[in-house]
């Protein structure tokens, strides 16, 4: 097993889309790459510790590819908007890949460069590459949070929305 760390705004968003990846045993939501030791939610909300809302990802690399995590990354968030995602506003919601090792730097590196040539997106990504820093889970009533959530506003009208898409680009990988 290996790990992957992202952060693309909102970390319920980003768990549900992951969850459903073939290869992928465990998804953690958390906080990284602030200066807040023991960072609480409320902590994160204000904005100024620095930090991340991000998911660590567990995954069989004979099943996925970090590659192919990075793609479903990229194509289920916008990465062209700094420090924002939806309504969501501040460094906190940051578009982030936190890599564990000097392969994983170089194909997130790659893969900015592949999607900005393809012209992927009309506007430049601003995705930060960054290496893992410390990593602080989120608290319980964040894990899993859409499955636990599905009829809540912020699922039905954010989340839901985002699966389907990501279903509809990603069937193939798909659990």
């Amino acid at each position: 097993m290996e790990q992957a760390t992202f952060g693309g705004g909102c970390f319920w968003c980003t768990e549900a889309v992951f969850q459903n990846l073939k290869g992928v045993s465990k998804v953690v939501s958390g906080y990284m790459g602030g200066h807040k030791l023991n960072p609480t939610y409320e902590d994160i909300c204000e904005g100024n510790t620095g930090h991340a809302e991000i998911i660590r990802i567990d995954y069989d690399p004979a099943e996925i590819s970090f590659e192919d995590l990075l793609l479903v990354f990229f194509k289920t968030h916008d990465p062209t908007t700094l420090n924002r995602q939806g309504n969501d506003m501040g460094n906190q919601y940051r578009s982030v890949v936190f890599y564990e090792n000097q392969e994983q730097k170089k194909a997130a590196e790659n893969m900015i460069d592949n999607l900005e040539k393809a012209m992927v997106f009309e506007q430049p990504i601003v995705t930060e590459v960054s290496p893992v820093s410390k990593f602080y889970e989120a608290e319980d009533y964040h894990q899993d949070y859409f499955n636990n959530n599905a009829n809540k506003a912020y699922c039905v009208h954010v989340i839901q929305p985002k699966l389907a898409k990501f279903t509809r680009d990603f069937w193939d990988k798909l659990k």
